[in-house]
This record gives structure tokens, C-alpha cells and sequence, in this order.
């Protein structure tokens, strides 16, 4: 098998829809990310052995970056093509997808984080191989939300 690099991401078109996320390719195609996300309070660290993919959106949700971790399946003309990036990581590395978005190995496991306060957007993360598919979404933690509107309700 060659080696995989790690290949930056365009803007896609995003579309919220009933039961998951549809991912707008630039080469015309569209995935559906079956959902609806669970809400994970600010990290989330996926099942072992996953596919992990991290859509990072804008405020309004109609666009967004999609980047795969640790992909070595798809050629680099692929996602070039469909504008959707790749970052490889090796043993406990860690690397910034988005400002305030950061990825980090554990194990067999990926650990995606995201200071939301940075993000001017949504942060979602999809975990799936061929038994099962897993939806997040990064939220900030009630204590952080309070926090940032003074602690008034």
C-alpha cells in the first residue's frame, strides 16, 4: 500500500436534514451521515479501529470543511476532487484541523477536541466502519455556556 499524505480541505456544501447530515461534495455527490448527532460536551474520543471524519461548519450550516483522520483507503486525487482533506497522524501525534479543532491519537482511538469559543461554527465527528456508524457533535458544557453570557439566566 502507498503512502497516504495529508491533503488540505475546501469548502463543501452542508444540509442538515430529518435523521442525519448530508455532506455536499465538489464533485457533485452528496454523503448522508446517518444521525441525528449526539451532543458531547467539548471532546470526544471514538470507538477503536473507526473511520473518523470531522465536518467543522459555518454559523449558518450550509458549508464546511470535512477532513478524514487517518484515512489509507481514499487517493489523494479523490479528495482533492471532492474537497474533502486528510491528516495522517502516527503514534500520539496531535494536529489542529481547524482553529480551536484538534485531533490526537490514543491508541486505536482518535480524540477530537474543540474550544468552541474558537469555532465559529458546529463541530461534527463521525465514527463508522462496516458494523455500526456513529454521529457527534461537540457542544459546549453548561458551566462554559454559563460562564460566557456572565452566569445569568
Amino acid at each position: 500500500m502507498s503512502a497516504r499524505n495529508n491533503v488540505a480541505p475546501s469548502t463543501i456544501g452542508v444540509d442538515f436534514v430529518e435523521g442525519g447530515v448530508v455532506v455536499e461534495y465538489l464533485d457533485g455527490r452528496d454523503v448522508f451521515y446517518h444521525g441525528p448527532p449526539q451532543p458531547v460536551d467539548g471532546a470526544i474520543k471514538t470507538p477503536p479501529g473507526k473511520e473518523v471524519h470531522v465536518l467543522v461548519t459555518d454559523p449558518d450550516g450550509v458549508e464546511g470543511v470535512m477532513t478524514y483522520v487517518n484515512d489509507r483507503n481514499t487517493h489523494d486525487d479523490i479528495l482533492e476532487s471532492t474537497g474533502v482533506g486528510r491528516v495522517m497522524l502516527e503514534g500520539d501525534d496531535e494536529e489542529v484541523l481547524f482553529p480551536g479543532v484538534t485531533v490526537t491519537t490514543e491508541g486505536y482511538s482518535i480524540r477530537v477536541e474543540a474550544d468552541l469559543s474558537l469555532v465559529d461554527g458546529r463541530v461534527f465527528v463521525f465514527a463508522e466502519d462496516e458494523m455500526s456508524e456513529h454521529a457527534y457533535e461537540l457542544v459546549a458544557s453548561e458551566d462554559s455556556a454559563s460562564a460566557d453570557d456572565g452566569g445569568e439566566d
